[in-house]
């Protein structure tokens, strides 16, 4: 049995701090009363701020996605320790389902990675449940384990954004930039986050399409390196609700993956014609008629004339061979043939 504590025992552990060693000036009397020493100070930790910026952004997807897709939703959810995920919704359900799953799961914001045809992927970024939101169309993905780049971050840390000078320019642009800004930035003060910032986000405007590029910040001289992943997307359209509602921008460049794929077909079939067509016009001129070259008098003149041989015309009608199968027969037959030339002869 454990002994009895002394009432107060635990209070006084509890009470115990770690005391500063006296410093040179000051002189400890010997055999007098204690004097008080300077306790040490424990610094404060490092973000004393408060929480105030709830965004939580939703990232799941459809059924039907491929491993690359996966990969990639995975890489976002490490990126952004504010994000939350979802089980993968069924393809036969309407897209204005997810303000309701946003809803249950506590998020204002989603990331939705809509597969097609098992080769299509489209990403929606939307505002729950208000709007706006906006749908791409993604391409070339390339995922942090796939790239296998020389660039690493802290996992948790806030990134820095950086936009191209283009998304200023335009209306739809600026739209997309603030969509961007509220999503894929880290709140400050946010529970899973770290107090750092060593990597940074880039959305560049090129050909029409945006490429988000994801790079460490190197504290020596401050040059980049890149981490991964990269993405491209092609916008097609913003609508003013959440996943639905009056459009406000199309994009008039826009090029559906079906389309591309046709004009492809398209073309291979013309080249096809085109050699069938080269076909048949040399084989109609081979078959056209051949110019007729004139006669050249002088064609003839190294020409001999053959010798004029008398014609034979025979009255005596051919003997019959006979048809025998037998070659002894054949070989008895002719030599009775040859012994009845002999005797006529002699």
């Amino acid at each position: 049995m454990a002994a009895k504590r002394k009432r107060g025992a635990l209070a006084a552990g509890k009470a115990k701090r770690a005391r500063s060693a006296p410093s040179a000036g000051e002189a400890v009397p010997e055999g007098g009363p204690r004097v008080p020493q300077q306790e040490y100070s424990i610094p404060p930790p490092v973000s004393q701020g408060k929480w105030k910026n709830k965004e939580r952004v939703l990232i799941f997807s459809s059924r039907g996605i491929n491993f690359r897709t996966r990969h990639l939703m995975q890489d976002l959810r490490t990126l952004m320790p504010h994000s939350k995920a979802d089980t993968k919704m069924d393809r036969k359900d309407q897209l204005f389902v997810i303000n309701e799953v946003c809803e249950m799961k506590n998020c204002n914001k989603c990331i939705f990675f809509e597969a097609k045809k098992k080769q299509d992927l489209y990403m929606w970024l939307s505002n729950t449940p208000q709007g706006p939101s906006a749908k791409f169309l993604v391409q070339n993905i390339h995922t942090l384990a796939e790239l296998k780049m020389t660039g690493n971050c802290l996992r948790g840390s806030r990134p820095l954004l950086s936009f191209d000078p283009m998304f200023d320019r335009e209306p739809h642009y600026a739209l997309l930039k603030e969509l961007f800004i509220q999503i894929f930035s880290t709140p400050r003060y946010h529970p899973k986050s770290q107090p750092f910032v060593d990597h940074i986000f880039t959305f560049t405007i090129t050909d029409e399409r945006i490429w988000f590029r994801n790079y460490q910040i190197i504290e020596e001289d401050a040059s980049l390196v890149e981490i991964g992943p990269r993405f491209v997307l092609n916008l097609i359209k913003i609508f003013q609700g959440s996943f639905g509602g009056p459009t406000l921008y199309e994009n008039p460049h826009y090029q559906s993956p079906n389309m591309h794929r046709r004009l492809i077909r398209l073309s291979v079939a013309a080249k096809f014609r085109e050699k069938q067509q080269v076909k048949e016009v040399q084989k109609i001129k081979k078959k056209g008629t051949k110019v007729l070259v004139e006669e050249d008098p002088t064609e003839v003149v190294f020409e001999t004339p053959a010798e004029e041989k008398p014609v034979e015309i025979q009255l005596v009608k051919p003997e019959s061979k006979p048809i025998v199968k037998d070659k002894k027969k054949l070989r008895k037959i002719q030599r009775k043939k040859q012994k009845k030339l002999f005797r006529t002869e002699g």
